[in-house]
C-alpha cells in the first residue's frame, strides 16, 4: 500500500460537499491526505468535513465560489496559512448553462467558461506556482466525455467549456512535467447526482438513452471517481501526465451502432 500512501500530502478538493467532489476527499483522507476543502455548499461541507476529522485527519474548510477570482486568492491564502504546500488539487467543481446553440446568449456562454474554464486555470495556476516551489505535485481536471465527444440536446457551451479544459490539461502538463508537476484529466459519462436526477424525472426515456450507451448497464456514481483520485494523487501515478481518463463504464469505447452483449 505504500504506494497509494497519501500520509503528510495535502490535498485541495473543490466541490466537495457532495458527489464526485466529496467521494475524492473522503477517499484521498482515508489514504492518509490532510484537506482543504471548498464548495458553495456550506452545510454539506461542514457534512464532509466532519467525516475527514473522524478519521484524525487535519480539514479546513471554505465555503467559496471557485469560478470568482477575489474569492480564488482568498482559498490560497487560507490554504497558505493553514497548510504551507499543496501536494494534489482536484478541480471538481463548475456549473454549466443548457440551452440551444441557436438562442444561447454570448453572455451565457461567457459564464460558463468562466465557471468550467477560467475558474480551473486560476485554480491550476496557484497550485502550479507553489508546487513548482517545493518540488512537485499532481493536479486533476473533472472534464467530460463532452471534450472529446458530441451529446447535443443543448450542450453547446458545456461542451466548448469541456474541450478547452482538456487542452488546458495537456498544455500544463508539457509545460510543467520537467519541473515534477502532474497534471491530468478525468472524463466522466452520467454519473448521478441531483441535476441529473432532475432531469430524468423531467424526462425519464434520457436514463435509457443514456444506458442503452453505457455497455456496463448502469449509470455512473460519485464513489467510481474514489480509486482514480487516489491513484493520481499519490506515487502510484509518477510517470502519467497529460492523460484523459474516461470514466464511463465503457461508453467511449462503444460505436454509436454498436450492441450491449448480452
Amino acid at each position: 500500500m505504500e504506494l497509494f500512501d497519501l500520509t503528510g500530502k495535502v490535498a485541495l478538493v473543490s466541490g466537495a460537499a457532495s458527489g464526485m467532489g466529496r467521494a475524492s476527499a473522503l477517499a484521498l483522507a482515508e489514504h492518509g491526505a490532510d484537506l482543504l476543502l471548498t464548495d458553495l455548499n456550506g452545510p454539506g461541507l461542514a457534512e464532509t468535513a466532519a467525516a475527514i476529522s473522524a478519521m484524525g485527519r487535519k480539514v479546513v474548510t471554505v465555503t467559496a465560489n471557485v469560478s470568482s477570482t477575489e474569492q480564488i486568492e482568498s482559498l490560497w491564502q487560507t490554504l497558505d496559512k493553514d497548510f504551507g504546500r499543496i501536494d494534489f488539487l482536484a478541480n471538481i467543481a463548475g456549473e454549466a448553462i443548457m440551452a440551444s446553440p441557436d438562442v444561447i446568449t454570448l453572455d451565457q456562454v461567457t459564464t460558463v467558461f468562466q465557471n468550467l474554464v477560467f475558474g480551473r486555470f486560476l485554480m491550476c495556476q496557484h497550485a502550479g506556482r507553489r508546487m513548482q516551489k517545493q518540488g512537485g505535485g499532481s493536479i486533476l481536471n473533472i472534464g467530460s466525455l463532452a471534450s472529446i465527444t458530441a451529446l447535443g440536446r443543448g450542450h453547446i457551451a458545456y461542451s466548448m467549456a469541456m474541450g478547452a479544459v482538456v487542452q488546458m490539461t495537456r498544455e500544463l502538463s508539457t509545460e510543467w512535467a520537467s519541473r515534477g508537476i502532474r497534471v491530468n484529466a478525468i472524463l466522466p459519462a452520467q454519473v448521478m447526482n441531483p441535476g441529473l436526477e432532475k432531469r430524468i424525472a423531467e424526462n425519464p426515456a434520457m436514463k435509457e438513452k443514456w444506458l442503452s450507451g453505457i455497455p456496463a448497464g448502469r449509470m455512473g456514481v460519485p464513489d467510481d471517481i474514489r480509486g482514480l483520485a487516489v491513484l493520481l494523487a499519490s506515487d502510484a501515478s509518477k510517470w502519467i501526465t497529460g492523460t484523459l481518463i474516461p470514466m464511463d463504464g465503457g461508453n467511449l469505447a462503444m460505436n454509436a451502432g454498436g450492441t450491449i452483449g448480452r
